[in-house]
């Protein structure tokens, strides 16, 4: 199945959730959370997302995972990346019970697609300290996409991860994890490069930005995702295609925020002061981008 069939299809089954200018939504994509192995590279900027998540729990916003959150290709097993990411779950589940959480699921958390697999190991969890079941995310149901529609002007957004129409890891997936999981998953670590994964390969990374960026223009709908692990944030005269990054790399943690009926791209790092002190810092990267200048109506 092609990009053109597989974002329309996405698109139609999307939940529809109004948006206007007391909107305060985050997207982040990519984290990969594992085991807190040696190949978990998410572990090195555990305590930068934290810090971004309770700050955007203290603002008021919603919080939206675009995909791949949990490595669940590399680890068969969900309760060994919750017990490494605790204090992360701990704020998610806070922003999950005030109804400000929503989880797209992507390639590398395909899983999350079956009710069953959710309700086996997201619902609950077993807390060894106290030694009884406590709750996590009870009722959770992993969306592939939302669209965001904002009232006053009427454009849209379809928010999702971004692995649809790439081949290998859509349709292929299963080869594709099984692949990762037995061989690259090692062959990383001695220097070697997965040739399925975009985040890694420049010429898939912009065959599949050419190709989003076609539907966009075809459909006049916005788009937010990740899966390329490239952060994109369009000038003015662009094709609104943006794209989270992801929570990986070695500077830092990016994502896109949505406040005031503007749309802007921020970075979370690690910097030391005058003092030498290293603190947590917020840095608006791009400013806002109004939402209802992405397509004039006629």
């Amino acid at each position: 199945m092609n990009t053109e069939k597989r974002l329309n299809e996405a698109y139609r089954k999307a939940k529809c959730i109004p948006i206007d200018q007391k909107t305060k939504m985050v997207f982040f994509s990519d984290h990969h959370r594992g085991d807190d192995s040696i190949s978990d590279e998410f572990a090195r900027n555990q305590a930068l997302m934290l810090s971004a998540l309770q700050y955007y729990y203290s603002k008021g916003f919603t919080y939206v995972e675009v995909g791949d959150g949990d490595e669940l290709w590399q680890h068969r097993s969900f309760k060994h990346i919750r017990t490494a990411h605790t204090d992360i779950f701990t704020v998610m589940k806070a922003l999950y019970q005030e109804n400000r959480l929503i989880i797209l699921y992507g390639n590398h958390n395909i899983y999350m697609k079956q009710p069953y697999y959710v309700k086996k190991n997201y619902y609950y969890y077993y807390d060894e300290y106290y030694e009884r079941e406590e709750e996590l995310f009870v009722g959770l149901r992993p969306l592939e996409a939302i669209r965001l529609q904002e009232k006053q002007s009427g454009n849209e957004i379809l928010v999702l991860h971004g692995h649809q129409g790439d081949f290998l890891n859509d349709q292929f997936w299963i080869p594709s994890m099984l692949a990762l999981r037995y061989f690259w998953k090692f062959m990383y670590l001695i220097g070697f490069r997965n040739p399925a994964s975009p985040a890694k390969n420049q010429s898939k990374r912009h065959k599949i930005e050419k190709n989003y960026s076609k539907w966009i223009v075809k459909h006049k709908v916005a788009m937010i995702c990740g899966h390329t692990h490239r952060l994109k944030f369009p000038k003015s005269v662009q094709v609104p295609y943006f794209n989270c990054g992801c929570c990986i790399h070695t500077k830092g943690i990016t994502g896109i925020e949505i406040e005031n009926g503007k749309i802007m791209l921020v970075q979370w790092r690690i910097q030391a002061d005058q003092e030498g002190i290293m603190r947590v810092k917020r840095i608006l990267v791009r400013d806002g981008m109004p939402i209802a200048n992405f397509f004039k109506k006629d």
